[in-house]
């Protein structure tokens, strides 16, 4: 049984962050719960510098800024693993993000050890430790957390803090530590502001069967549900869900009686939202359209150029021993694609960027598409 410190008062956490300022590496984890809220509700904060394994409770404690100053400390490595949701916690709780960052997830990709693996899956396969996550969907906002789950939080700091050794070793033995800091530190870009408003009915479900002007209602409609869920901290598909904003921009309500005819919204999103929906709708700008979302994936010469590319890709993966969808995803060769698609008027594509570019760039010099 792991033997921690329970941080509950501001003294206690100045002392803690004290002591950490001496360290030069720290293990973060966070628990959370994000059920129906667009903001996660932070439970807990884990941390460990190889000296005071600490659990700190941010329900407790009034003044968390001490913590969250630390986090930016350019002298203190800060280890996390799948840090995505942690980082949307530090953006939203402290408006911060740690610096400098080391993902062991992404650590783990860059050293053929697999993509997209677990804390726990990392452990086994590294430290032959087998970790219960059995508390993970408990209910961090309850005090007080149980002994399980107290346990269960101070483990998942304690076997990455002796992780980071062989992941380290591995990356500094392919000169790849440059390449998991850059990648690293690539995660923490844009998360101090909300999403771009104007582009987030990008990312509504099934937006690609849309034509030009109904992605221009789906684009006020997206934004629209967008600063509702931020107001009222409530997760998207709580406000209005996907498949009906679908539904508002194929058939373009005008009247409450035709908006209440549409089986794709519940009568609790007709009865709330309804009439502000129609106003919302009525100042789509049809004068501007968007572009259609998947137009250059149906173009001539796509396919063979995109097969192209993974093929190139999965032979240069092989050779270094990197994980493949780490280093061009589907959406990656999309995205470059779509650059070559606009005579390279768009914005660079990650794979032509970083250490991708060095690693990658001279092989795709050659890709025609247009």
């Amino acid at each position: 049984m792991l033997t921690f410190e329970y941080i509950s008062d501001n003294a206690s956490l100045l002392s803690l962050v004290e002591q950490y300022q001496q360290s030069t590496l720290l293990v973060l984890d966070t628990e959370f719960v994000r059920t129906r809220t667009y903001y996660a509700k932070l439970g807990l904060i884990q941390a460990y510098d190889g000296k005071t394994l600490a659990l700190i409770d941010p329900v407790a404690i009034s003044d968390l800024s001490p913590f969250w100053k630390l986090l930016t400390d350019p002298k203190i490595v800060k280890l996390v693993h799948s840090c995505s949701e942690d980082l949307e916690v530090f953006a939203h709780y402290g408006d911060c993000q740690p610096n400098p960052l080391f993902d062991s997830q992404i650590a783990a990709s860059l050293s053929g050890l697999g993509y997209g693996l677990g804390y726990a899956k990392l452990a086994e396969t590294c430290l032959q430790v087998e970790i219960d996550k059995g508390e993970s969907r408990t209910d961090w906002m309850k005090r007080p957390l149980s002994d399980a789950q107290l346990q269960y939080a101070a483990n998942d700091v304690y076997y990455l803090y002796q992780l980071y050794p062989q992941l380290q070793e591995k990356l500094a033995a392919n000169n790849r530590l440059e390449w998991l800091f850059e990648e690293s530190q690539r995660m923490t870009e844009g998360r101090l502001s909300l999403p771009e408003g104007d582009s987030v009915y990008l990312k509504v479900k099934n937006a690609f069967q849309l034509s030009s002007p109904q992605l221009a209602y789906l684009k006020v409609l997206a934004k629209w549900r967008l600063n509702k869920a931020v107001s009222r901290n409530l997760a998207l598909g709580f406000v209005v869900k996907d498949h009906a904003l679908i539904a508002l921009a194929k058939k373009q309500p005008t009247t409450l009686a035709e908006l209440s005819s549409l089986n794709d919204l519940t009568e609790q999103e007709k009865r709330i939202h309804g009439k502000e929906l129609l106003t919302v709708m009525a100042t789509a700008d049809l004068t501007n359209l968007p572009e259609e979302v998947d137009v250059v994936a149906l173009k001539s010469g796509y396919k063979s150029a995109f097969k192209e590319i993974k093929t190139t890709l999965t032979e240069l993966c092989e050779r270094e021993d990197v994980a493949l969808e780490f280093v061009g995803s589907k959406r990656h060769i999309h995205e470059f694609l779509l650059w070559l698609y606009h005579n390279k008027q768009t914005p660079t594509p990650l794979l032509l960027t970083g250490w991708r570019g060095q690693l990658i760039g001279d092989l795709l010099a050659d890709v025609r598409f247009s």
